[in-house]
This record gives structure tokens, C-alpha cells and sequence, in this order.
């Protein structure tokens, strides 16, 4: 494929499903120890506090990695830096196999966690090269059904090999999947040329090669970018509660089975692909109607959280049947975790185009801080709670959805693309096709 600067819908749609897919690998790998948390915790003889803590644990170095990857993503090939990923969370799989102590899986986790933890933003900054500004939520939004792809089919697919084969043997198939992945990058993928072409004029200056680097206090101290970092920083947290807590307040706080319990957490997740789609749609329809990106990414992913948030109440609030509890909460994580997919096109407007890497790191960064600390926290108020059941879960995650209106509030008030333009004195332009 020859490296032209002109858009390739063709390659960019075939690197849009190659990163897709290597999203999926990686929440397999962040949502199995949560899928096996049952059996695990007996087999190892571990409290809820215990097993949230090493949970959490993968996040404990996901931060600087990915700061430090994203630096590195601004000079080195994108393609190569995916292909190191993907090759070590393959061979990373085979010591949490044979892991006996939650020592031993402890330290897997971190380790591994390090290693995935640049993933969104290398793949973001990686899609950017092959789509222009104005087209990019949609491609975003289509990575995170990975996510989502993810998750459905862990749901389905890890009790149903814990029960057949035992616990362990889903990370052999995480090393095969991996290594699969790594064959096929090896084959199609590539680096796009986007970022040399010539802006057109509908492109804000941001978005062209030729804005001048600003220095990175001035970047992380602007009010925009911080409220981009708050709202990941909460959607994290809610995804860190999503995938090591929810299978296990299905089972145990809700009363289903574990093979029903995994069915509807694929349920629950596979119902945030359809709405994340629509949406991502819906912001890239009211971009070419000449709406501003205030209003068609940061106006709406606000209201969305904090819509999200409602519904988490109503679980702890109101007298619920169990499965109308499982709705509320797969409506809620939706709606909520909808700001993942416009972040980066926000932050990617906002910034000059040589620190577009390394910015969008340092908000994955700063976001998977939700995740690592969320876990563990979350294990403490279901143990102090205990007695009360499903509601000591419900206690949590209204906590969570107390945060989540804290950060949709900041961004309504703060959240402006185009007024941090206009602070470092760019010129901008409708978002138009």
C-alpha cells in the first residue's frame, strides 16, 4: 500500500478492524480475572477487599506506561509499537496459567497491566493517521465495540471453559488469541499518511502539521483538558467497577447462576455497542450540521453521564426486581462511558498535532487511575456492607454514579474545544464534511 497523503477508506476501514480486534484481545484480558473471581477466590481463599486489591493491581503501572509509550508514539511507528503490545500480552497469559498464590497473580497483573495499559491511545493516535478530524468519532466509536466484543464474549465463553476445563485454562486461550492477532498486524498492518497531507478548509488548525508545539504545562493546565481527564477518570472508575465487580454482584447479590450470570453480563455489555454507534453518529451528524464541537461532543457526553447516573440511584433507591436492576445498569454504563469514544477527537482538536500522542496518553493515563483505585475501594464497601446483600453492591455503585455527576458538572461548565483554541490565538472552523 503505497503511503500517500490522501485518505484510503479501504485501508483505513481494514486498520479501523485490525485495531477493533486487538481492543477485544485486550478486555478478554482485563475482564477474565473478574469472569473467574468465584472459583478463584475460593481456590486461593480470598476476601472480597483481598481479591478488589489484586484486581486493581493492573492499573497500577497502566498509567505510567502509557505516558511513557505515548511520548515514545510521537517519534516510533505506531505499527511496530501495537505489534510489541500485542506479542507480550500473548506471552504474559502463560504465568497467570500456573499462578498459585495471590502474590504470584499479583505481580502478573501489574506486569501485565503495564504492558496494555498504552493500547487505547497508540490505536487512537494510530487511527488518527488515516482519517480526517471530522470523521473520527465514528471509527473511535467502532474500537470501542472491541471493548465491548470483549466483554460480550467473555461473558459467554469464560464460564462456560472455567466449568468445562477449569479457571486457568482461559488464559492459555488468551495466549493463542494473541498470538493470532500478532500474525494477522504482521500481515496488513500499516501507517497512515494523513498527518502530512495538506488541511483542507474545513479542518481547524489543530488538526494541521503546522500548529507549533505549546509546552505541556500549559497544555495540562488548561480547563478544557482537565475536564476531558475528569470524565475518563470517572468512566474508568465505572469500568473498573463493570469488570470486577458486576459478574459477582449478578451471582451473589442478585442470586443468579454463574453460567446466567455471565449470559447477562454479555448481555449488558453487547447492549453498550448499538449505543455507542448511535451516538457516535449522532455527534458526527451535528458536526456536519454545523454544530460546534461544544455542543456535539461536549454538551452531549455530559448529559449522557449524568442521565447514567440517574439510573445508578434508581438501583439503590428504588424497589427493583433483579432483572430490571440488570437493565438500569446496562442502560446507565452506556450512556455513561460514552465520553471514552469522543475524548480523544476533543483532545486531538485542542492540541498541536506533534504532542496528539503523548496528550491522548497522559488522558488514558490519568483515566485508568479510576480503574486502579475503584476496585479496591469498591471491595471495602461490599465487605463493610456484607450483611445487607445486593444492597451492600448498590451502595458502591452509588458512589460511583455520585462521581459520575461531579465530572458531567465540571465538564458543562468547563468543557469548551473551541475556547481553548481561541486561547492559544488558532483560528477555528466549523466541523463540517
Amino acid at each position: 500500500m503505497p503511503n500517500t497523503p490522501s485518505w484510503q477508506p479501504k485501508s483505513a476501514w481494514t486498520i479501523t478492524a485490525l485495531l477493533t480486534g486487538l481492543s477485544t484481545i485486550n478486555f478478554l484480558d482485563k475482564i477474565v480475572l473478574g469472569m473467574v473471581a468465584v472459583p478463584l477466590m475460593a481456590e486461593m481463599h480470598l476476601s472480597p477487599a483481598q481479591f478488589g486489591f489484586v484486581a486493581g493491581s493492573f492499573f497500577w503501572l497502566f498509567s505510567t506506561s502509557t505516558v511513557l509509550v505515548g511520548f515514545l508514539s510521537n517519534r516510533v511507528p505506531t505499527r511496530w509499537i501495537l505489534l510489541a503490545m500485542g506479542a507480550s500480552w500473548a506471552l504474559l497469559q502463560i504465568p497467570q496459567a500456573f499462578a498459585t498464590s495471590a502474590s504470584a497473580l499479583l505481580l502478573c497483573r501489574v506486569v501485565l497491566g503495564a504492558a496494555e495499559g498504552p493500547s487505547f491511545p497508540v490505536s487512537v493516535h494510530s487511527l488518527f493517521k488515516w482519517f480526517p478530524d471530522h470523521m473520527r468519532s465514528l471509527p473511535v466509536a467502532v474500537i470501542n465495540q472491541g471493548a465491548v466484543a470483549g466483554m460480550v464474549l467473555a461473558g459467554l465463553l469464560i464460564p462456560a471453559i472455567s466449568q468445562r476445563w477449569g479457571w486457568r485454562t482461559n488464559f492459555f486461550v488468551l495466549a493463542v488469541v494473541g498470538a493470532l492477532w500478532c500474525a494477522l498486524w504482521l500481515a496488513f498492518g500499516r501507517e497512515g499518511s494523513l498527518d502530512v497531507m495538506r488541511r483542507t478548509p474545513h479542518e481547524p488548525a489543530s488538526a494541521g502539521a503546522a500548529a507549533a508545539p505549546l509546552p505541556y504545562r500549559r497544555i495540562l493546565t488548561d480547563a478544557s483538558v482537565l475536564s476531558v481527564f475528569l470524565l475518563g477518570f470517572v468512566a474508568y472508575w465505572l469500568l473498573g467497577q463493570t469488570i470486577t465487580w458486576l459478574p459477582t454482584y449478578l451471582e451473589k447479590g442478585l442470586g443468579f447462576g454463574s453460567v446466567a450470570s455471565g449470559r447477562l453480563f454479555a448481555l449488558v455489555i453487547a447492549f453498550a455497542a448499538p449505543v455507542n454507534i448511535g451516538l457516535s453518529a449522532l455527534s458526527q451528524r451535528m458536526l456536519r450540521q454545523g454544530a460546534t464541537s461544544r455542543e456535539a461532543r461536549a454538551r452531549l457526553t455530559s448529559v449522557l453521564m449524568i442521565a447514567g447516573a440517574l439510573l445508578f440511584f434508581a438501583m439503590a433507591a428504588i424497589d427493583l426486581t433483579p432483572m430490571q436492576k440488570v437493565f438500569c445498569y446496562a442502560v446507565a454504563a452506556a450512556l455513561s462511558t460514552f465520553c471514552l469514544t469522543l475524548a480523544p477527537a476533543m483532545l486531538a482538536e485542542m492540541v498541536p498535532l506533534a504532542q496528539r500522542g503523548s496528550v491522548i496518553a497522559i488522558n488514558t493515563a490519568v483515566a485508568s487511575l479510576g480503574a486502579a483505585i475503584g476496585p479496591a475501594l469498591i471491595g471495602r464497601i461490599v465487605e463493610s456492607y456484607a450483611p445487607t446483600g445486593a444492597h451492600a453492591y448498590e451502595i458502591a455503585i452509588a458512589v460511583t454514579a455520585a462521581l459520575l455527576v461531579v465530572a458531567a458538572l465540571v465538564a458543562l461548565r468547563w468543557l469548551h474545544p473551541e475556547r481553548s483554541l481561541h486561547t492559544r490565538g488558532e483560528a477555528t472552523a466549523p466541523l463540517t464534511a
